[in-house]
């Protein structure tokens, strides 16, 4: 039959962030071989695997949704739950009387502005958004298979293993959507870190100021990291430390809070983290494949054939330009895209 994915030697391709850029994933996954089948993306021996943050920032969020979710109904592609889902979610759901909030996620400043691209570019398809809510309650947390792993920011399996026994499965409900409210929740620190990583205090009275402006007083932190004994040993995000901090030896209290990879462990893959480097493996059993694209990056997939040691040349991208409408979301070809 047309369109029949063979799984005896089914490959996967881990697909980064979208961040709305529908015309650049398109363009991606073509690339690898995919082709419309009554039309849906597809592939005959190999099935995608989106590392979750479809939504918001680019100019095609509507789009690259049905994309996403056309390709996992019809079994052409799975996906994992990112923490833009998981935040649109909290933003688009009342708070239960008597918690002292109107929304699960407050309309902050801040939050509005994270959203609006997606809000506005569903303001006349209302319907379509409340189903893509609904849909957002399917997507599981992280994929275990014998071979390899995937969840947005932070594999740590211990918080894994028991969301699995207590949830049953892979997915959240509203019940938990509620209780990961309060972050100091079982939810709550499962929500964070699974899908935003995890992180460590600065110095008191430092922080740090991002690209995006916001300031903090975290650092997020490496959960593969060897051996750490100072500060650089496991910072892992775009905005470097100060050099005093950097060099600061870890404590042993600290130390101990850290999250560890196994060196044995299946490869893992994880999106989020903005990456602006050459694609390549992180650890040589874990790989980011989030490289910035709506900020003018790449949009990169790994093509994972079942081997344990990860490969840089299985990384294949498509670099984004900006083009004379000032899009993010304009590939240029010929040279754009490497294998």
């Amino acid at each position: 039959m047309a369109g029949t994915i063979h799984t005896a030697s089914r490959g996967y391709d881990v697909i980064g962030d979208i961040h709305g850029c529908g015309n650049t994933l398109a363009m991606l996954l073509e690339q690898m071989g995919y082709s419309k089948v009554n039309g849906v993306y597809q592939h005959r021996r190999r099935q995608a695997i989106f590392i979750g943050d479809i939504i918001d920032r680019g100019p095609r969020v509507r789009e690259a949704l049905h994309l996403v979710r056309d390709m996992v109904e019809r079994g052409s592609a799975r996906i994992v739950m990112g923490n833009h889902e998981y935040n649109a979610l909290g933003y688009c759901t009342r708070a239960r009387p008597g918690s002292g909030r109107t929304w699960l996620r407050e309309h902050t400043p801040r939050h509005d502005r994270l959203i609006r691209e997606t809000l506005d570019q569903f303001e006349n398809y209302p319907q379509e958004w409340n189903d893509f809510l609904d849909w957002f309650y399917t997507l599981p947390l992280f994929i275990e298979e014998d071979d390899f792993r995937a969840v947005h920011a932070c594999w740590d399996s211990e918080l894994i293993e028991r969301f699995k026994r207590e949830q049953g499965g892979a997915c959240i409900d509203e019940e938990f959507l509620h209780a990961s409210a309060d972050i100091n929740s079982f939810a709550g620190e499962v929500m964070d870190t699974l899908l935003r990583g995890t992180d460590m205090r600065l110095p008191p009275g430092m922080t740090i100021t991002g690209r995006d402006g916001y300031v903090r007083e975290f650092f997020r932190t490496k959960f593969w990291a060897d051996n750490p004994r100072t500060y650089s040993d496991v910072v892992f995000q775009p905005d470097p430390l100060p050099p005093e901090v950097a060099s600061r030896k870890l404590t042993e209290e600290e130390r101990s809070q850290l999250i560890t990879y196994p060196s044995d462990a299946p490869p893992v893959f994880v999106g989020h983290y903005w990456m602006d480097s050459r694609p390549a493996p992180l650890k040589h059993n874990v790989a980011c494949v989030d490289f910035s694209a709506v900020k003018y990056g790449r949009l990169v997939a790994y093509r994972m054939d079942g081997e344990q040691e990860l490969s840089k040349d299985k990384f294949v991208w498509v670099n984004v330009v900006r083009d004379h409408r000032d899009s993010p979301d304009y590939p240029i070809s010929e040279d754009s895209v490497a294998r």
